[in-house]
């Protein structure tokens, strides 16, 4: 494993960061010593449980989110497909990566040799740029329903949506497998796991390709769709105060037979027989109603709900990647002048995988079919 230059003394002698890595560097060799190894049993017990509690949590949530699709025939739409894949995506993150990342934090070593370490560091660039993508592939889902709902309502297919979601995981292998190359060239007695490079073309590849160009993507296809949706609240907005539909009713009533209601936008004059007595045909009876401007309101409070949605699911996928990200590109770039403290940068790391759990509750909370589901789907199991 090619090694990077060593750590510089900080100030206060804590023990800090000095990487040119792409994912997960540690440079700091255990020869200097380790933050972990200052950290008193109580508060890595408590770090065990918290961390372990994210997985689980993690864990659970996506699970229930492939169940709840899989089970229920009204989610099982291309939109929904989608949503489901960025599930299964985020269920192998908390499978493959956090568990063995929650050792790795709490003790600071690398006790589980070459081959485990390629394999969770592979799984760990993969996963985590899928699961990036896979907002950029919902994101241009709604952006194309909104803005070209007539003939992409044609385009929207299974099919579709499994091309989508394997261009995600191709262009995320991509991303993952360079190191393995230059790794697997000097392989040497395993301390600590690490993407360790001086290629600082990688990096600049590695993490635009993983969060700078999405997250551009996504705030330039959240802005139109943002756009979009207050276009239409505003054209549904009542322009006048006290506007409303006059409806009217056509009651049908004769002698033997069942009343029938009929709306119609006008008076029908009442008959009578030759006899004169009294026929009953098409009586009027009409009502000032604001059934209209119901509907408007109804239309607009969806529009600004999903407007809001948007928001919460932008806002919280940069919080939650940015910090890591901007880490990565810039240490390695100033090397040397650089220094971080890793608790920082595994507290950033461990951010990062929180959108994973943040993923499945956003996106089926903010959705009202997949919460009915999901209640019935829990009620189900309750029972059972």
């Amino acid at each position: 494993m090619e090694q990077a230059a060593p750590c510089q003394p900080a100030p206060d002698n804590l023990k800090v960061l000095q990487t040119n890595d792409s994912y997960h560097d540690r440079n700091c060799s255990a020869a200097e010593g380790i933050y972990q190894d200052a950290t008193p049993l109580s508060w890595k017990i408590v770090l065990t449980i918290i961390l372990a509690l994210i997985t689980l949590a993690t864990m659970l949530s996506n699970a229930f989110v492939i169940a709840t699709v899989y089970q229920t025939r009204k989610l099982h739409t291309p939109a929904n497909y989608l949503i489901a894949s960025l599930a299964v995506t985020d269920l192998l993150v908390s499978i493959l990566v956090m568990p063995i990342s929650t050792m790795y934090t709490v003790t600071g070593k690398w006790t589980l040799g070459q081959i485990v370490c390629d394999v969770w560091l592979s799984s760990d660039i993969t996963c985590c740029t899928a699961s990036i993508l896979h907002l950029c592939v919902i994101a241009l889902d709604r952006y194309w329903a909104i803005t070209d709902a007539v003939e992409y309502s044609t385009k929207r297919t299974p099919k579709r949506a499994a091309g989508m979601i394997a261009l995600v995981w191709v262009f995320s292998i991509s991303i993952s497998m360079p190191p393995l190359f230059w790794r697997q060239a000097k392989a040497e007695e395993v301390s600590d796991c690490v993407v360790n490079t001086d290629h600082i073309l990688y990096t600049v590849y590695s993490t635009v390709g993983a969060f700078y160009f999405p997250t551009l993507l996504l705030i330039a296809l959240y802005g139109r769709i943002y756009v979009e949706a207050r276009s239409r609240i505003l054209k549904q907005s009542p322009t006048k105060t006290g506007k409303r539909l006059t409806r009217a009713h056509l009651i049908t009533d004769s002698p033997g037979s069942s009343s029938s209601v009929t709306s119609i936008n006008s008076k029908a004059p009442e008959a009578s027989s030759e006899t004169g007595s009294p026929v009953y045909m098409n009586q009027v009876k009409v009502k000032i109603s604001d059934a209209l401007l119901e509907k408007k309101k109804l239309t607009a409070a969806r529009e600004r709900k999903a407007t809001k949605t948007l928001g919460i699911i932008l806002g919280a996928f940069i919080v939650c990647w940015l910090p890591f990200f901007i880490i990565t590109l810039v240490l390695p770039i100033c090397k040397d002048a650089c220094w971080f403290h890793m608790a920082i940068f595994d507290f950033f790391t461990w951010l990062g995988y929180l959108n994973s759990l943040i993923n499945p509750i956003i996106y089926t909370m903010s959705n009202e079919d997949f919460k009915q589901a999901f209640h019935k789907l829990m009620r189900f199991r309750c029972r059972s």
